[in-house]
């Protein structure tokens, strides 16, 4: 895997695909999507090489596993920096090794990965609830948001 001063050697669009996969890895992960996104993404990453793919499979499962093990938020977020860091530079690494022509389509399919996973993380739904009293709900993958009870003055 290229460390992240590959990343140096790549233009604008392909350092953004690049971190935009690393991103994606994370958000599928543990999510509804991952089955289909691994599959994906293991397809991606070997390029029609079986053995390549089969190993992307065996990464991304290790990558699932390390995202879901974390004892407590602070050890969850800073796995997810690690994982995510560590796919970016995979990507890059791959998109160095490849022609322009197949380093396009690698983007492309980057791009692809990164808008199928947006939101999905949250699971984004809720339905068929009844709430009795005030209710907040937060979306989005480490949103932030400050909570304040009692009356406004």
């Amino acid at each position: 895997m290229a460390g992240l001063g590959g990343l140096a050697m790549l233009d604008e669009v392909m350092t953004a695909a690049a971190a935009a996969g690393g991103t994606a890895v994370v958000e599928a992960a543990g999510s509804d999507l991952w089955a289909w996104f691994r599959t994906r993404c293991a397809r991606l990453v070997g390029r029609g090489d079986p053995g390549r793919e089969g190993e992307a499979l065996e990464r991304l499962d290790r990558t699932a596993v390390a995202l879901a093990a974390g004892a407590d938020e602070g050890e969850r977020e800073w796995q997810r920096e690690v994982q995510a860091r560590l796919w970016r530079g995979e990507f890059a690494a791959l998109l160095e090794s490849v022609a322009a022509a197949e380093r396009d389509e690698l983007v492309a399919g980057l791009d692809a990965l990164r808008a199928r996973t947006g939101g999905q993380e949250s699971g984004g739904a809720v339905s068929g609830n009844t709430f009795r009293g005030p209710v907040a709900f937060q979306t989005g993958a480490h949103s932030t948001q400050d909570i304040h009870f009692g009356t406004a003055g």
